[in-house]
């Protein structure tokens, strides 16, 4: 690996992560809205939401990412939605992961105790008002570090975005790649600037399990 090789290869593949964070963010928060809402349904008393809901996040968790990509991105333009292959992406990623954030949101608002709501229904507060001001804080505070794995895995996944021709980082290696054939001093460098971007965001979610953690044991005392 030559100095001479990473300072040439350096600014393309930093173009490239600058992709990747946008796509990562982008599907974090679509999946985050689409999995609230599945997580509201399938807690919900109407049988046929939940069911709907469960039908929904079990199909999604039952095709691999790259086939929902390949669907939104080859299929939809052919029902006359045009997409590009940046919101294909996010669209696809944010979709293959709202299953996973409905299950850690719904985990969340089934730990809440359930004297907790009685004593807000006691003194006169509406469903929507328990769920928005008791419910869903302390839900989200116990999703918060399964939430960061969630992120880790999307930013991981979104080299996926590499097969429909997306040029963030794993795309803008394989170009660089095929033209120099530096295979070991581009790929290492993609890993290199993965684990910078990924580290970071791993370390934050221990940090949140841990403490989380000690507030759980502290409570309970």
């Amino acid at each position: 690996m030559e100095f001479s090789d990473v300072a040439a290869f350096l600014p393309i593949l930093l173009k490239g992560a600058v992709v990747t964070v946008q796509i990562t963010i982008g599907a974090l928060l679509l999946s985050s809205f689409l999995g609230l809402i599945l997580a509201l349904m399938k807690l919900s008393p109407f049988r046929a939401l939940s069911l709907t809901a469960s039908t929904i996040v079990n199909v999604i968790r039952g095709l691999p990412i790259i086939v929902q990509l390949f669907y939104i991105y080859f299929v939809i333009p052919e029902l006359g939605i045009q997409l590009s292959a940046f919101q294909a992406s996010i669209i696809g990623l944010g979709i293959a992961y709202s299953a996973y954030q409905a299950e850690n949101f719904r985990a969340g608002i089934e730990a809440i105790d359930s004297g907790q709501i009685e004593a807000a229904k006691s003194i006169g507060m509406k469903s929507r008002l328990i769920m928005r001001r008791v419910v869903l804080p302390q839900a989200i505070r116990i999703a918060l570090p399964p939430y960061g794995n969630t992120a880790v895995m999307i930013l991981k996944d979104s080299s996926l975005a590499s097969t429909i021709t997306v040029a963030e980082m794993t795309r803008a290696g394989q170009l660089i790649a095929a033209s120099t054939f530096q295979n070991t001093t581009v790929y290492t460098m993609v890993a290199l600037l993965y684990l910078a971007l990924s580290l970071p965001l791993i370390f934050g979610v221990n940090r949140l399990e841990r403490y989380f953690g000690k507030s759980a044991k502290g409570a309970g005392k």
